[in-house]
C-alpha cells in the first residue's frame, strides 16, 4: 500500500502508532516499526535520561527501519527532550500541543521529520505556514487529551483535506482496517492508532489498564477537564470525583488539586483502575471480548480488515 505518508517516513503501511504516556515506549515503538509501520516512543511522559534509553533500545530493535517520538510542546522541560531527540538522531517527531512554527524549522535543520497533530482546519493551515512535512488530524473520538472543537475525525478530515495540501493523517476513532479506509476515502493518506496499539502485548500499560479497556462499551468514555485540557477519560473512581467536582462549578485551579500528581502513571502504568487516571479512545468499545493482542496480529488484522472493506466497496457497483 503506497501513498504520501509511506513515502515521506519509508514504511509499508501507512500505519503511526500513537506516542502515548505510559504505553508508548520501545517495545511498542519497535514492534510497530519491524511490522510494517512508524512506531512513536512517547516523551510525555519522560525525562530525557528515561528518553535518551527508550530510543537507544528502540533503534537496536529496528536496525535501519524508521522510528519516531512524540513531543507534546507544552511539556515544560520540551527543550531538553529535543536536544536528547537531536543528539540521538531520531529521524521523526511528532509535535503536539502546541505551535508548529516553535520547533520545525530546528528539526529540519538536524534532518529530522516533522508532522504536528491538529483538531481543527485553522492550525492545519498554520501547519503548512509553519513548514511541517505531515499533519495529524485527530477527531474527538480520540483518547487522551483533546482539542476544544470538539470536531469528529469525520468531520474534521475532509476540512481539513480542503485547507491543506499537506500529506494528511487521520486520528481519533481509528482502530480497523475498515475504519482506515473510511478516513482514507475521505482525504487522509494514512491513519494514526493509539487505543488499539495501547491494549497490545508490547504497549507499557499495565495489564489491568488493558484488561479494563477491553471491558468497555460505547459510551463508557467521555470528555472532560475541559476548564484545563479536555480529556477523554474511563469511568471509574478518578472520573466520578472529576464529573461531581465540574457538576459543582470548581476552577481549574480546584480540579489541578484533585487530579493531583501522577495521577495517569498509576492508572495506567501501574494499573490502579478504579482512583487512577484512565485515558483510551471511544474505539475501544470496538475492541469489546478481544485478547491482548501482539503487534504483529494487529497489523496483520488491520491490512485483512481494510482488503475485506474495500471489497465490499467494489461490489456496490
Amino acid at each position: 500500500m503506497k501513498t504520501r505518508i509511506t513515502e515521506l517516513f519509508g514504511i509499508e503501511m501507512p500505519v503511526i502508532a500513537g506516542g502515548m504516556v505510559w504505553c508508548s515506549g520501545w517495545r511498542l515503538a519497535a514492534a510497530v516499526s519491524r511490522a510494517g509501520g512508524l512506531g512513536l516512543i512517547g516523551a510525555g511522559s519522560m525525562t530525557a535520561e528515561v528518553l535518551r534509553e527508550h530510543i537507544v533500545k528502540c533503534r537496536q530493535a529496528v536496525g535501519e527501519l524508521p522510528f519516531g517520538v512524540n513531543m507534546p510542546l507544552m511539556k515544560p522541560d520540551a527543550a531538553i527532550l529535543m536536544e536528547v531527540v537531536a543528539q540521538e538522531r531520531v529521524p521523526v517527531v511528532f509535535t503536539s500541543a502546541g505551535s508548529p512554527k516553535k520547533w520545525t524549522s530546528w528539526l529540519h535543520e538536524r534532518g529530522i521529520k516533522v508532522a504536528h497533530v491538529v483538531a481543527s482546519s485553522i492550525f492545519a493551515r498554520k501547519c503548512e505556514d509553519a513548514g511541517v512535512d505531515a499533519v495529524v488530524a485527530e477527531g474527538f473520538e480520540a483518547g487522551g487529551h483533546n482539542g476544544r472543537e470538539e470536531t469528529t475525525t469525520l468531520c474534521l478530515i475532509p476540512a481539513v483535506r480542503r485547507a491543506t495540501s499537506l500529506p494528511l493523517i487521520a486520528a481519533g476513532g481509528v482502530a480497523t482496517g475498515d475504519a482506515m479506509l473510511a478516513v482514507m476515502a475521505l482525504g487522509a493518506e494514512g491513519v494514526q492508532m493509539g487505543t488499539r496499539f495501547a491494549l497490545t502485548a508490547e504497549s507499557s500499560a499495565s495489564e489491568a489498564f488493558k484488561r479494563r479497556c477491553l471491558e468497555l462499551n460505547e459510551g463508557d468514555t467521555r470528555l472532560l477537564l475541559r476548564k484545563l485540557s479536555p480529556t477523554r477519560l474511563v469511568r471509574g473512581g478518578f472520573y466520578d470525583a472529576i464529573e461531581q467536582a465540574e457538576n459543582r462549578g470548581a476552577t481549574g485551579d480546584e480540579l489541578l488539586q484533585i487530579i493531583g500528581t501522577g495521577a495517569s502513571r498509576r492508572g495506567i502504568f501501574e494499573g490502579d483502575v478504579e482512583q487512577g487516571e484512565l485515558e483510551i479512545g471511544q474505539a475501544a468499545s470496538l475492541l469489546k471480548g478481544r485478547d491482548i493482542e501482539s503487534v504483529e496480529e494487529v497489523m496483520r488484522q488491520l491490512r485483512q480488515e481494510f482488503d475485506c472493506a474495500l471489497q465490499k466497496i467494489k461490489n456496490f457497483r
